[in-house]
């Protein structure tokens, strides 16, 4: 390739703001979001959607720590989840820019980007404003599905995104994220983080099972207390046991993670620093420090934490508390995190689920 080629090469990945940050349609699915409290049921009283402003979930969710660390919260844990990972090796828009050769630093922060504004409608939208965005990602993932989870594991089995035993784990672990993040995160003033009382964690449980209905997870092993969660994570352990062969990906048998970062250095372009720059500060530094407050199980087999690496990352997390509480109290850096993760549609949703908490409570 002549020095002019690459020049213009490069210049095709070339990352703009406007483009960094985006705009509505980023986030926006089937029209302008109702937000729950703002519509009437049948029998006169207002549609409060999945929660509403007295539940446990509203209480974690809307929390400034929770709003700022949501993305990485969900993902963290997702990962550890093998269908997840098998899903996005395979049939994910990112596998898609793999196979293609064309993946950059910013279509993996986009992937990021997405998660927080598009799940923002279910949490604190309408009944129907929730039934809605779920019915586009039902059809959305229908097609992500493949006869190998793990090359490694082969009796694993297969995945589909849009199955029964799959949607419940990708929903329970975005709630189970949000919580233990919350538990460790959460400031209250001068009072620092502290774990719910136990009949507030199994409200949390009992109040996140509607969510897990919508979007189809099996009636019979939907949790409603955290024992429940915890024998279901015990149940399914061998899905989230880290292996080295997770990331092979069937057809070729290269390492979906390795030509990631390949295509990411080849595709370079200056201006992708911007996305790489938020990735470090909201995602990659912060991981940890998350993976620091799941249950010891989970940083055993997701994290392959052997107990002197469990030790240390717990003092890095007790470390990290001063800036943790910095970075909440701060409206700046909320406001951030909302512009980048969550989009305008999902400010305005927060902004009247926070009002509504406030009247009604």
């Amino acid at each position: 390739m002549s020095e002019q080629d690459a020049e213009s090469s490069s210049e095709e990945f070339a990352l703009s703001v406007e483009k960094l940050m985006g705009n509505p349609e980023r986030w926006r699915r089937l029209g302008v979001p109702v937000a729950a409290g703002r519509s009437i049921n049948d029998d006169g009283t207002p549609d409060y959607g999945l929660f509403g402003p007295s539940s446990v979930v509203w209480k974690v969710i809307l929390h400034p720590a929770t709003i700022i660390y949501q993305t990485v919260a969900q993902f963290s844990m997702q990962l550890m989840y093998k269908p997840v990972v098998a899903g996005v090796r395979d049939a994910d828009p990112l596998a898609t820019k793999v196979r293609a050769g064309k993946l950059t630093a910013f279509d993996s922060f986009e992937r990021f980007q997405r998660n927080s504004g598009l799940h923002a409608p279910m949490w604190f939208g309408d009944t129907r404003t929730a039934e809605t965005m779920w019915a586009h990602l039902h059809a959305l993932h229908a097609h992500v599905k493949g006869g190998l989870i793990d090359v490694g594991q082969p009796e694993l089995g297969e995945y589909h995104a849009d199955g029964p035993r799959d949607v419940m784990w990708a929903a329970l672990t975005e709630m189970m994220g949000m919580l233990f993040v919350y538990e460790h995160f959460a400031w209250h003033g001068d009072t620092p983080p502290q774990r719910l009382p136990n009949h507030e964690r199994d409200q949390y449980v009992a109040d996140s099972a509607a969510y897990l209905r919508v979007v189809g997870a099996p009636e019979e092993e939907i949790p409603q207390t955290m024992a429940d969660v915890d024998a279901l994570f015990h149940r399914y352990q061998d899905l989230f046991k880290k292996t080295e062969t997770m990331n092979i990906m069937p057809e070729s048998g290269k390492d979906f993670a390795a030509l990631s970062e390949e295509q990411i250095k080849k595709n370079w372009h200056p201006t992708q620093q911007m996305a790489v720059d938020v990735l470090e500060e909201f995602f990659m530094k912060p991981t940890n420090l998350v993976i620091a407050s799941y249950p010891t199980y989970l940083q055993i087999w997701g994290a392959g934490w052997d107990e002197e690496k469990r030790a240390e990352e717990a003092e890095n997390l007790k470390a990290a508390l001063p800036e943790i509480k910095a970075r909440q109290e701060s409206p700046d850096v909320e406001r951030r995190a909302i512009d980048l993760f969550w989009g305008p549609d999902g400010h305005e949703l927060i902004s009247s689920a926070r009002a509504l908490m406030k009247r009604v409570n």
